[in-house]
């Protein structure tokens, strides 16, 4: 049978990394920092596929004949679709 010998460093590392991932969990959703974070992030990942899809959705209306908003329309819905799976997307690895 083979003996498990571990080195001194390696376990030195271990409890290291231990204590900081402990740290990290515990700090993770305390605080106003943690919260300006989330809700910044959350605000980005929901406005920014809106916004895309209102400018494309213009630039390509722009392109055709006649005045239409047709695209501008379409793309902020989809933008707004994108957006909520983008958020239930985040707020599930959160969670993890």
């Amino acid at each position: 049978m083979k003996e498990n010998k571990t080195n001194p460093r390696d376990e030195a590392m271990h409890n290291s990394l231990e204590t900081q991932i402990k740290r990290r969990l515990a700090m993770r959703r305390s605080g106003v920092g943690w919260l300006l974070v989330t809700g910044g992030t959350a605000g980005l990942l929901l406005c920014v596929p809106i916004i895309g899809g209102a400018y494309l959705g213009r630039w390509i209306d722009m392109q055709l004949p006649g005045f239409s908003s047709r695209w501008t329309i379409s793309l902020i819905v989809l933008g707004i679709a994108l957006g909520a799976y983008n958020l239930y997307r985040f707020f599930q690895g959160i969670n993890r």
